[in-house]
Parts: C-alpha cells; structure tokens; sequence
C-alpha cells in the first residue's frame, strides 16, 4: 500500500469547513433541536469563541467540553479547534468519578462544560481549573481560522472503556482532514445529515465533520428515540445518516416504520459494533437508499465497508477492505493465518492516530510492526477472511474464553442463545471456574411477552453446544449494560459476577 497523498491542506480543515459562511451565508448549516443556524451564524459564532479562546488560553492547549448535544457544544467544539488548540469531548454517559479521571488524564487549560456537569466536578478536581463561559456569553471579538501544523492534535477522543480503563485516543490534524475531505459517500451542498449519537463520539464526529466540510446541513437529535428521529427524517428530508445497530433495530422495531416516507435517503450507514444479518436485509429491502455497514476504530488503521446493497449475499460479513487500506490476520506468533483461518485483525491506513494520549506503554502494545518495520494497528478483534476478501468478526480477543484449554468464542455462545425464540438479547463473559480456570456465563434480555426461565433457555442451548462449549449458567436481566453508542459494557456484567462470588 503506498501512503502517497496529497497533503496540501492538511492543516486547513477548519478554514475550509468555515469558508461556506463567506459564500453561501444564508443557507442552513445546523440544526440541534429547534435552533437552526445558517452558516454565517454558525462561522461568525465558532469564530467569536475561537477569539475568547485565543485570549483565555495557550496556543495549542487542550481544552475539555462536557454537555449533552447542543448548538453550543458543536459550536464550542469548532471553535476550540479554529482557535488553534485541542478538543476534548468528554463523556457525559460517564459516572462523575471516570469524567473526573479524563480531566486529570488529559490536563486541560480550561473546561466548558454545561451547569450541571461543572457542578458535580467541581468538588472532585485536583488543581483549580478554569471553567469558560458557553458561547451566549462569548465577545463580539472575531479571528480567522488558524492554519494548524498537521501533525498537531486536533481533538482527543477517549475510548468506550468496554474492555477497562479510557484511553486518549489523539487524532491529528493530517488524520481528520484525510478523514473528512476524501467524498466515498456522496456528500455535497444538497446533503442533509441526521445523527442521534452524543459528540464525544467519532460516530458522530466523523460524519458531522465530513457533511460540514462538503457543505452540507447537519441535523443533530440531543436525545434518540425511534419515532422522533423518523420525524426528523420525513421533516428535513434527511439524505444520509449514521448510527449504531441498536438504534437501526429499535427504528425497525417502531410501529410506524413501515407507514413514513424515507425515500429522501441516499445512504445510510452502521457502525460501532456488528449489526444482526437479517436486520441488515430489512434495511435494505425497507428502507431506500444504499445501506453500508463500517468495521473500524476511532484509532484508525482498519477499516473494512460493507455495501449490503450490492452483496446481500454477504451480510453475515463486514466486508472488504476500503481503500488504501491494508488489513491482514495473524496468529499468536505474528504469522499471516491461511486464508479461511481465524487470527487477530490487524490493519494500517493513512489515516492512524498518533498515540494514546501519555501511554506510551499502552500505545506500543497496540502498534505491530512486520519485518519490514511498517507499522500497524492490532484491533484486539478475532477475524476470518473468505475466498472473495470479505471479513467475518468472530469475537473480541479479550472475550475469548479458555475453559480447561480449550478456546471458546463468547460469540458462538451469543449466537446460539439468540436462535432461542424467546431471547431477544444476549452477551457472554467468562466466569472463574476452580476446575477449568474460566467456564461461559450468559446473560439474556427476554422478548415481550416471553417466559421462559433460565434453566430452560439454558438447557436449550448447550443442548445444541458442544461438550466444551457448553455454558455452566445462564441468567435473566431487565437489560445489558451498554455505552452511549450501544456496546455492550462486558466489563459491567464481569463486575457483576465479581460482585456475587465476593
């Protein structure tokens, strides 16, 4: 794969995406809730709080933002990075304590954040930290976009925390603007993006980012609900949207789905985790426009598309690598697998972040190099490539569980307890065992209406296991712990168990 590209601009994202207030003032560039901005008020309010921002702190530094979905934040957000510094959007989903352990890890110059946070934070910070007035409170004062090294830190996005403790993940200028200037999606002035996922994820970043920078509208729901967001859709004549799989499946699972008009879409896209086989033909088959599903990471590196449009054949897949990226699987000693083998994902691009924010340690042990020393990223994620190149998801490493020796995959446990007619949901963890050394537990949602018991669902599936697969208990809740952008929270569930044998 040759890394060559164009790298004129690539400190001038902002300058770029700012330009359409200059040329096409008047049209609508964001719309949150019932507030519409046109982009002359969208680029003289950025602007205004970059020149704040400019006098309140260094060049260069970062800057934490902690709110639910607003004018303001998006605002806020541009303007920290117009102004030449770092953003780093916390997570509101996060109990205070963890929200707390992001401020001290990143080690801001300063803080927006809504009331409500800032209060509860307030009592908990080690040093004084300046909060910032939010943008109504912002001066009349202006500047024009910085030009910014590309190698400077655009925004720092901190990882889920699924599998411990957050990671900074550090994204650079040269990352973002390749990300968001490349147009594979069909996005110009006539698009209309709606989103419904909070902004300190890339779900929402990438997409808001890229509809801005082509001179698209955005439309952006502070708070997702299946009917609301199909009234957004027929409202604006939404064109393309990106969203994560629970919230296809609870749109699809909305009464009135089959009843709105949804043929102003051109694209939609899934991502965040693996969306269920059948779901993805329903899409297809329900819904206009084209329907692809995006493996990747906020780290960049890896990523593979799936137009399940054009190969609904291979919707049990995530599909082909996209372009210029190189994505390969390896064994436990670092060796290419035979093709139809299963090995950990590894994959690079040119567009890879630059470091997990002071984790040097942590950063190294994600890098992988190969004997020529070209660097790669490890997705931590088990794969199988097919004859035609397509990419099967098997499980996450670290789910993997070793009973007496042997591996099992939580996903082919998951998967058999969803075939149960009364499962509607189900994610397995292992559980300490004196006589195996780990030993599956499964955890499972009911369907509306359903009544079978544990051991019943139990007994079902290990029926249809084999010996070592079987799982040692299955157990019935209200609903799996999931983040913001609908990952199931493994650790929360493995807390759980803990919390019982104590």
């Amino acid at each position: 794969m040759s890394d060559a590209m164009d790298t004129t601009g690539e400190g001038g994202l902002m300058i770029q995406l700012l330009d359409h207030g200059t040329t096409r003032s008047n049209d609508e560039a964001l719309i949150v809730g019932e507030a519409a901005l046109s982009w002359k008020d969208l680029r003289d309010r950025v602007l205004s709080v970059a020149a704040m921002l400019d006098g309140a702190t260094p060049a260069g530094s970062r800057i934490a933002l902690l709110g639910d979905v607003s004018p303001d934040l998006v605002i806020d957000y541009l303007a920290i990075v117009a102004s030449g510094r770092c953003a780093v959007p916390l997570q509101t989903s996060a109990h205070p304590d963890a929200q707390l352990g992001m401020l001290s890890d990143c080690d801001p110059a300063a803080l927006i954040a809504d009331p409500a946070y800032a209060d509860q934070l307030m009592h908990g910070l080690s040093r004084e930290l300046p909060v910032l007035p939010t943008v109504q409170d912002a001066t009349k004062a202006t500047m024009e976009p910085m030009l910014a090294d590309p190698d400077a830190a655009f925004n720092i996005i901190y990882s889920s925390g699924t599998t411990g403790r957050p990671k900074g993940i550090v994204q650079s200028h040269r990352m973002r603007f390749r990300q968001t200037a490349r147009n594979q999606f069909g996005l110009s002035a006539a698009s209309t993006q709606l989103l419904a996922t909070p902004l300190y994820s890339n779900t929402t970043l990438m997409p808001m980012l890229a509809t801005l920078f082509h001179g698209g509208r955005v439309v952006m729901m502070p708070k997702f609900n299946a009917s609301g967001y199909l009234d957004l859709a027929e409202r604006f004549r939404a064109t393309h949207t990106m969203l994560v799989p629970v919230q296809y499946q609870r749109i699809l699972a909305e009464p009135s789905f089959g009843e709105r008009d949804l043929s102003s879409f051109e694209l939609k896209q899934s991502t965040g985790a693996p969306l269920a086989a059948a779901d993805k033909l329903r899409l297809v088959r329900d819904w206009p426009g084209k329907f692809l599903e995006v493996y990747g990471l906020t780290e960049g590196g890896c990523t593979c598309i799936l137009d399940v449009t054009a190969h609904p054949d291979k919707a049990g897949t995530v599909g082909r690598p996209a372009a210029n990226n190189d994505v390969r699987i390896i064994d436990e000693a670092g060796q290419d697998v035979p093709l139809g083998e299963r090995g950990e994902i590894i994959g690079r691009s040119p567009m890879m972040m630059t470091e997990y924010f002071r984790r040097p340690d942590v950063t190294a042990d994600f890098q992988w190099r190969d004997a020529d020393g070209t660097l790669y990223h490890r997705t931590g994620d088990i794969g199988v490539f097919d004859a035609d190149g397509f990419l099967t998801l098997v499980d996450r490493k670290k789910d993997m569980i070793i009973s007496g020796g042997f591996n099992i995959y939580a996903s082919d446990l998951e998967e058999q307890l969803l075939a149960h007619p009364d499962v509607a949901e189900a994610a397995v963890v292992a559980m300490p065992s004196a006589k195996w050394g780990e030993t599956p537990l499964g955890f499972v949602t009911l369907k509306p209406g359903a009544t079978a018991d544990a051991d019943v669902i139990l007994d079902w599936a290990n029926a249809q296991l084999g010996k070592m697969q079987r799982l040692s208990a299955v157990e019935i809740i209200v609903a799996l712990p999931r983040n913001a952008v609908g990952k199931v929270l493994k650790q929360e569930l493995k807390r759980r168990i803990e919390e019982k044998t104590a």
